[in-house]
């Protein structure tokens, strides 16, 4: 053995703790996510960041979020998914037809939602993989598949109109309504309120009533994904997919398996979010999750993904969901005019995508 060589691979060699730091994809989403709140600790009302204020922008930054997850997980995998807001339209309908027309309980109409979704996200995936068309042409043709039939489907349920109603009266009493809507531990609420811990009304209601359990979903869900990518043999077959298809196919990866489980999944985060929305409003429409499919890949981007795949990471989406759902939120707390909201996102945008790309270069050595 030449000890030499042995001595001088790369392989061994040692990093630093801050060369570590900087390899992280979701830097720029955590730079971005501190500037941002800096900002916001400057100019906006100070009532956003109480308790009250950080559930306000963390429900609409949770919902995005489970979106994200998927697209980022997918991206990961060096595919792209554009129907996923259109998706959200076409679940919310099944999950509405199947509660109000037909009069399923929620144990039968999630798991029937889940498979819809599941069934359409493997359709998107065999397509991809069969004709080797680009996933952006194939689920951008999707985008408008399913928003037509979303928009057909709720005329025909409805008898023209394009919202369904009546899914609260078809819900109530429901033992699952409480793990897909609502507010969590409103008992551990009362009791902080009692104790002065929290705000509450001069009657002795606390302000906040529980955590919205989209947070919850949002928290739970970035955790197992991050699980998946850095400790489990899927999440190394999800970056070599990604990465390089030709070498991992030849080292015995099953991408084609990979792909069709991240469109599935990536649906069925979709399928979620439609749940939860539809059960919240009591209602679907056939402009849910209108433009969604573009914030997500955006918060996903934002989180350090690369759109070449083979790099990013679950909490980098969530920090960039975070941004989107403060921004979005938080200007109404400044004197900011509001129509700023999609310029200061572009900005972040491509803030976030030269910083990463940036970073990453300094690390690897790429010119």
């Amino acid at each position: 053995m030449d000890t030499g060589k042995t001595l001088d691979d790369e392989r061994l060699k040692k990093v630093s703790a801050l060369t570590r730091i900087l390899q992280r994809p979701e830097l720029g989403a955590l730079a971005g996510l501190v500037l941002v709140t800096v900002f916001f600790l400057f100019t906006a009302d100070p009532v956003m960041f109480s308790l009250a204020g950080v559930i306000n922008f963390m429900t609409p930054a949770a919902q995005l979020g489970i979106l994200a997850l998927g697209a980022a997980l997918l991206m990961i995998g060096g595919e792209f998914d554009l129907s996923v807001g259109s998706m959200v339209a076409f679940a919310g309908l099944i999950f509405g037809v199947g509660l109000t027309l037909y009069d399923l309980p929620l144990s039968l109409a999630i798991p029937l939602t889940f498979a819809v979704a599941a069934l359409s996200g493997g359709i998107n995936a065999q397509i991809v993989l069969r004709t080797a068309l680009p996933s952006f042409i194939v689920t951008l043709a999707f985008l408008f598949i399913l928003r037509g039939l979303s928009l057909v489907g709720l005329k025909w349920a409805t008898g023209g109109a394009t919202q369904l109603r009546g899914i609260q009266d078809a819900v109530e009493g429901d033992w699952l309504l409480p793990v897909f809507s609502g507010d969590a531990f409103p008992g551990l609420f009362r009791w902080l309120a009692e104790q002065g811990i929290v705000a509450s009304f001069s009657n002795g209601t606390p302000r906040v009533t529980g955590i919205p359990v989209e947070i919850l979903w949002f928290v739970a869900l970035t955790a197992v994904a991050t699980w998946i990518l850095l400790r489990t043999p899927w999440g190394n077959w999800i970056f070599a997919s990604g990465g390089d298809q030709t070498a991992a196919t030849n080292s015995g990866v099953p991408v084609r398996k990979v792909k069709v489980a991240l469109f599935m999944l990536t649906a069925c985060c979709a399928a979620l979010v439609a749940i939860i929305t539809v059960l919240d409003a009591g209602s679907t429409d056939a402009r849910r999750g209108f433009q969604r499919e573009f914030e997500a890949i955006i918060a996903a981007v934002i989180g350090g993904a690369l759109l070449t795949g083979g790099y990013g990471s679950a909490i980098g989406a969530f920090f960039g969901s975070i941004i989107f759902g403060m921004v979005m939120i938080g200007l109404s707390y400044t004197s900011i005019d509001q129509d700023w909201y999609q310029v200061f996102l572009g900005s972040m945008l491509l803030i976030a995508v030269v910083f990463n790309n940036l970073i990453r270069k300094r690390v690897t050595g790429e010119r």
